[in-house]
């Protein structure tokens, strides 16, 4: 096993070469170790194989705690606010799915719930429970399951297109009263910025290899 060194790569598994497949074209390939800031590119079509990103586990665990924060007040306060003559109600996202349901659209309300909580609840979680602990050379049990579930819920954390969906939504309700933007969509935006930037922290394989190293030294 190579010792890590500062401003290289991060530690690898095996001391030999090791050879990566590409996701687009898959040509294999040699997998070259790197300096911190690198990107190794397919030799064929060009694509990104891997990036060795700058202190990956601090702002891994950094983004995705904050993340965390972004989604409790995203369901804790009203996202919008409706002025409609002497009418007024205050919505939250699970009030809306609520709201949807009873009026007979159970399939949004539950593509609601799902995409704006239990996808990124997975993502999010599932990466600051493996990275947090992996900055201290340590992995949580089954945290190799956990890093399974978060990278298969990658595809299904779409909280950009229903934050997209609630701006179109707003321009529309415009003509029927009053609207006021409340601490739960803010909220939303920035947990956009930070399950994006959490996702962004840390490269596939380099994880998947820090995993390796912990189990290897717990073992």
């Amino acid at each position: 096993m190579k010792r890590h060194l500062p401003g290289l790569s991060w530690p690898r598994i095996e001391d030999g070469p090791i050879r990566v497949a590409c996701h687009f074209c898959d040509a294999l390939q040699d997998a070259p170790r790197l300096k911190e800031g690198d990107a190794a590119h397919c030799c064929r079509c060009g694509e990104v194989l891997y990036q060795n990103r700058p202190r990956s586990l601090a702002r891994a665990t950094g983004f995705s705690s904050a993340a965390l924060i972004f989604m409790a007040l995203v369901h804790l306060f009203p996202s919008i606010t409706v002025n409609a003559g002497s009418v007024r109600r205050e919505l939250t996202i699970l009030e809306a799915a609520q709201a949807m349901w009873r009026d007979g659209n159970p399939a949004i309300a539950a593509a609601t719930v799902f995409f704006t909580m239990v996808a990124p609840l997975v993502l999010v979680g599932g990466l600051l429970y493996v990275t947090a602990p992996l900055r201290f050379g340590i992995a949580f049990p089954g945290a190799k399951v956990v890093t399974r579930w978060y990278q298969l819920s990658e595809p299904w954390s779409m909280l950009e297109v229903f934050l997209f969906g609630i701006l179109v939504a707003l321009l529309k309700l415009g003509a029927v009263g009053d609207i006021h933007l409340g601490v739960g969509l803010w909220a939303m935006a920035g947990l956009v910025i930070c399950t994006t930037s959490a996702i962004a922290g840390i490269d596939r394989l380099e994880l998947w290899d820090r995993l390796e190293i912990a189990f290897k030294r717990t073992n």
